[in-house]
């Protein structure tokens, strides 16, 4: 019984060690800074907070009257940089970076604040600094420099598209795995602006719909992630560097009539919803260049 009371002890106290240096250990990483965000009233402080917010890894407190916010985060987890991108993408201009102009369209109007048009200037400078820096990381910048960052995505998405037009659903999968893959290894920092904001935009639905693909050998199931897999690689590749043209095609039978589209290397119809039931049903709708 003593020994037994002895060993709760023990554990007890471990409990308490391994509590005191976590917490020894997150107030080491947290850094906290002020910067201004740009918006009118509570409602953009709700959103604001909101986008910015991440458990156990920011915290976003921001002042209308002032237009300054405090953010404290865990430096190890995220930085100021990734908060404010969360923050645009929400439709609210900070220091550092500008909200796409159809988010902040779409602010209700009392919302609509006047925009850091005046600090154009700064931002661009500070985003030529970024870049400058980037190209100074040696091997991995020399790597990506003249090349598109997702281009690995883009041929893994292919890949994934081919298996499918084969209906083949265990090559879709094995695939499928190399995609997400290749999309978490995406080093962020390198990618050009617009393409950054676009990527983080609609990361967390990729890696959704790569993932349930991947988790599958369903050729039906895997067809129905791959609509919205295809509609958000659209998105990105729209934005960024193509080497060569690529199709945005659709066919209008999918989906149980709904229609859905799908990108390919090759002008030619090779349907990834039917494959060899219907082949060549679709037609392209866009070419990117």
């Amino acid at each position: 019984m003593s020994t037994m009371k002895n060993s709760i002890k023990l554990l007890m106290a471990i409990s308490v060690l391994l509590s005191f240096v976590a917490g020894n250990a997150q107030r080491e990483n947290l850094k906290s800074e002020s910067v201004k965000i740009y918006g009118n009233c509570a409602m953009c402080e709700k959103t604001i907070e909101k986008a910015g917010n991440l458990n156990n890894e920011a915290k976003v407190d921001w002042d209308k009257d002032t237009k300054m916010a405090i953010i404290s985060f865990d430096s190890l987890a995220t930085s100021k940089e990734e908060i404010l991108k969360r923050i645009a993408l929400a439709g609210y201009d900070s220091e550092l970076f500008f909200a796409p102009e159809d988010t902040y369209a779409n602010l209700p109007e009392c919302c609509q604040y006047e925009r850091a048009k005046n600090d154009s200037h700064n931002m661009e400078a500070h985003k030529k600094k970024k870049t400058a820096e980037h190209s100074q990381h040696g091997a991995m910048a020399q790597e990506y420099q003249g090349k598109n960052p997702l281009a690995g995505v883009i041929e893994h998405y292919f890949s994934v598209k081919d298996a499918l037009v084969s209906t083949d659903g265990s090559l879709a999968s094995n695939k499928a795995e190399i995609l997400l893959k290749s999309a978490t290894e995406v080093e962020m920092d390198i990618l050009p602006m617009e393409v950054h904001m676009t990527w983080m935009k609609v990361l967390k639905d990729l890696k959704a719909d790569i993932g349930n693909i991947a988790a599958t050998k369903d050729v039906g199931e895997q067809r129905v992630y791959f609509k919205s897999l295809s509609k958000n690689m659209f998105e990105v590749i729209k934005v960024s560097k193509s080497e060569t043209p690529v199709y945005y095609q659709f066919c209008p039978m999918a989906d149980g009539g709904k229609g859905a589209n799908w990108l390919s290397l090759e002008e030619d119809i090779r349907n990834p919803y039917y494959g060899s039931q219907m082949l060549s049903c679709g037609k392209t709708i866009e070419t990117i260049k």
